[in-house]
């Protein structure tokens, strides 16, 4: 039998047909997946696959992307990995020192003092407020600062001792500002009135014996002691002219300062000195518990706060051992963080999660796209793999028209 060319298109158009067939109807089934992207109504009835199929069922589908990614991609391990990775010490350490020196950058442009105000406040707070109360509580203890008074007495005051220097000048303001002549002879004056006369005159007389009770009793010191008292108060500056020349000539001046530099607590007694070591703590402790508020409160008044701190955050803000802290600092807490992480990491995942609410995230975000930011952003991901389906429809549509074109050849045989 004879092939009939006159019946070629019968053999031809089968693959042909079928190819170009399956390819468009790859091509349009994808496209109806998203197209069209709004329901098309005829008569007031919607057509039927408009919109198309994601676009219908768009929170469905944001729905299922939502539960597969938090259930198969971001598990609470994989979460923990993930908070792992990113919190390592270089990175944390890293991100601390980076805040450390924008706050130090931000305290000095600072112009409004603003950083300097809520230092101030809080050591107005601090020593004005919080610490006199805390130390009326502590004072009430029986060994409060019992320590550091005793060091301070044992270290200080019991080995203290003025100088020779330090003498002579104590000695000096004593008799020119304490116990000038003027004031000696005031004293004289008030001392030696007519019942301290007659007292003494009348003690000198009874108490003398031998020699002296003839002196007493024959002249008395009535009147030596009436006449000195009259001399003081007529010759003013001739008596502070005699008393001056007396303390030169007697060196009261040196007796006093000799006298001071022997004055030390090491001389007394041990008894003596433990009693007042524990008088002097005693005294500092009830001090502090009934009068150490309004001292500190004074002082706390009495001192400008702004202008220490701005003196204190400038100082800090440009110091270099500050500046060269910083990054010992920020590996400390980076450590610290580090520490607390891997105890508590899984809590703090779990409690995490549902605060962020990933899932309602990617739901809203699925939910607010565009159908065509949608298609687009599917078709870039799987673009070749869309082409691949439509190309092998067209391949399956060609070898489909081959065994039709096969089946009409033999068939008439």
């Amino acid at each position: 039998m004879s092939f009939d060319w006159s019946h070629l298109w019968l053999y031809v158009s089968p693959p042909i047909l079928g190819g170009v067939i399956g390819y468009f109807t790859n091509d349009i089934a994808i496209k109806m997946l998203f197209r069209p992207y709004r329901a098309i109504y005829i008569a007031g009835r919607r057509m039927p696959f408009t919109p198309g199929l994601i676009p219908r069922n768009q929170e469905r589908l944001a729905k299922n992307i939502s539960d597969t990614i938090m259930g198969s991609l971001l598990t609470p391990e994989e979460l923990q990995n993930l908070a792992r990775r990113l919190l390592q010490t270089e990175r944390v350490q890293s991100a601390i020192l980076w805040l450390l020196q924008m706050a130090i950058d931000q305290v000095k442009a600072d112009r409004e003092q603003k950083t300097a105000k809520i230092v101030a406040n809080i050591l107005r707070d601090l020593l004005g407020e919080s610490l006199p109360r805390l130390l009326k509580v502590l004072a009430r203890r029986e060994d409060f600062l019992e320590a550091q008074v005793n060091q301070i007495f044992d270290r200080i005051l019991l080995e203290f001792k003025l100088s020779e220097e330090q003498a002579s000048r104590l000695a000096d303001w004593l008799l020119e500002t304490v116990l000038p002549p003027d004031v000696i002879r005031q004293g004289i004056i008030n001392f030696l009135t007519d019942r301290t006369i007659q007292t003494i005159d009348e003690s000198f007389r009874e108490k003398t014996s031998g020699t002296y009770w003839v002196v007493a009793n024959l002249f008395g010191l009535r009147n030596s002691l009436t006449r000195l008292r009259t001399y003081c108060l007529d010759e003013k500056e001739a008596t502070n002219q005699r008393l001056e020349e007396l303390i030169q000539e007697l060196q009261v001046r040196d007796r006093i300062k000799t006298l001071l530099q022997d004055i030390a607590l090491q001389n007394l007694p041990v008894s003596t000195v433990r009693q007042l070591r524990k008088t002097t703590r005693e005294s500092v402790r009830q001090y502090l518990q009934t009068r150490g508020g309004e001292l500190l409160q004074g002082f706390s008044d009495s001192v400008n706060w702004e202008n220490i701190a701005v003196l204190l955050v400038n100082r800090l803000s440009n110091s270099a051992v500050v500046n060269t802290s910083l990054e010992v600092v920020s590996l400390e807490l980076a450590l610290i963080l580090e520490r607390y992480l891997e105890r508590d990491l899984e809590a703090i995942v779990s409690q995490a999660i549902p605060i962020l609410s990933i899932d309602q995230v990617i739901i809203d975000r699925v939910k607010s796209t565009s159908p065509a930011d949608l298609e687009a952003a599917i078709e870039g991901i799987v673009k070749n793999e869309l082409q691949a389906i439509v190309s092998l429809g067209g391949i399956l549509g060609f070898i489909v028209g081959l065994f039709q074109t096969a089946f009409i050849y033999f068939s008439q045989f």
